[in-house]
């Protein structure tokens, strides 16, 4: 891809999962693809499933570079080799500098395509990205070896592109595997996950999540709270790093701690900083962080205070806002209709500021029912 077209599949402070030198947190799929592999049942097709930003599309490459590095195995003179234990290639392996380099001959990466006229990638994959497919399957198999397929990601197929996938997952050519990662394979086609093989890719724990960051450049400082705020996603990690997401939650605690009176001046605050073009990402991230809030008050008032906290103060507060089932049952009602509220003012371009102080207000007017129980 060339250097002024972006990458759908990189992550903004991250290195490409292709050039990912180890995979934190992931040994249980790995293991489940080697048990295949070495048992020789090795599915043609295979649906990388997880939430988004914990290793599925580097483990995707892994598996493509170990598949493509693989050599006929034969007893020889001193016996059969023991089979692999690790997807681990050496990066000066021929094959794998070719993956590296993104110019091996039986790797083909299906993603959203990019779009010279408006100059960004497509919303979707299109048809045409999956027709590629076809005839990379026919000019890869005058070279020999296996051959593979990177869908990233299937839940951005349209219905035509995943129809065209359903095709070749149903006549596989011989010594082909066909890579899937998909965040919500509840939205494929259902001949489609009936076909494949799934390998679950689970949230990160704390340490995993932390050697995924130092690997990536980014050393934290605040893993309880990076795995509190991410949910084990060291995508949404970086994120949240790259945009002053762990100050930004704390803030949003401080204007709520008060509750069922917000600190106004502080409300205030906090919404003027969403407002105008410059402001989107951080708006954005806004909306995200009290929904995350609202989430966990709900999950409080059922399971207890949390044990670990994505802010100073927040288990406090949340124990103290949702007490019991009743309490959780009201934020998590809050939660859905503010989850409603918002999608119908973006869909009308609503002031930011105003959205976010609104939302400010029905924080209370909630706090002051479950307080009045």
């Amino acid at each position: 891809m060339s250097d002024d077209i972006p990458e759908p599949d990189r992550i903004a402070g991250a290195p490409h999962p292709r050039e990912t030198e180890v995979l934190f947190g992931q040994s249980g799929a790995e293991a489940s693809f080697l048990e295949a592999y070495n048992s020789g049942r090795l599915h043609s097709g295979w649906l990388i499933t997880g939430p988004r930003g914990v290793g599925k599309a580097t483990l995707a490459w892994k598996i493509a570079t170990f598949l493509l590095a693989e050599e006929p195995q034969d007893d020889g003179l001193f016996g059969a080799p023991p089979p692999p234990t690790s997807l681990q290639v050496d990066p000066e392996h021929p094959d794998a500098r070719l993956v590296q380099s993104g110019a091996h001959p039986r790797l083909f990466v299906v993603r959203r395509p990019y779009d010279d006229k408006t100059k960004k990638l497509k919303s979707e994959i299109t048809v045409d990205a999956v027709r590629g497919v076809k005839g990379f399957f026919h000019m890869s198999a005058t070279d020999g070896g296996r051959r593979v397929v990177i869908v990233d990601a299937a839940d951005e197929l349209n219905r035509n592109a995943a129809n065209a996938i359903l095709k070749e997952l149903e006549e596989p050519p011989a010594n082909t595997t066909i890579l899937l990662i998909a965040h919500q394979p509840s939205r494929l086609l259902p001949t489609i996950r009936s076909r494949c093989r799934e390998l679950r890719c689970p949230p990160l724990g704390p340490d995993a999540l932390s050697q995924a960051l130092s690997q990536a450049g980014h050393p934290a400082d605040a893993t309880e709270a990076l795995t509190v705020l991410a949910g084990g996603s060291a995508g949404d990690a970086i994120a949240m790093l790259n945009h002053d997401g762990l100050p930004r939650y704390a803030e949003i605690i401080r204007t709520l701690e008060k509750l069922p009176n917000a600190d106004r001046p502080m409300a205030l605050s906090l919404a003027n900083s969403c407002a105008g073009v410059a402001n989107v990402i951080r708006y954005g991230l806004t909306l995200d962080l009290i929904d995350h809030f609202l989430a966990r008050a709900a999950r409080a008032g059922l399971l207890g205070a949390p044990s670990t906290q994505g802010a100073p103060g927040e288990a406090e507060l949340l124990a103290r806002l949702s007490p019991d089932d009743r309490a959780a049952r009201a934020w998590a009602q809050l939660q859905q209709d503010l989850s409603a509220r918002i999608r119908h003012g973006r869909a009308v371009n609503l002031d930011p500021a105003a959205l976010v102080l609104d939302i400010v207000f029905k924080i209370e007017e909630t706090a002051r029912a479950v307080a009045a129980r």
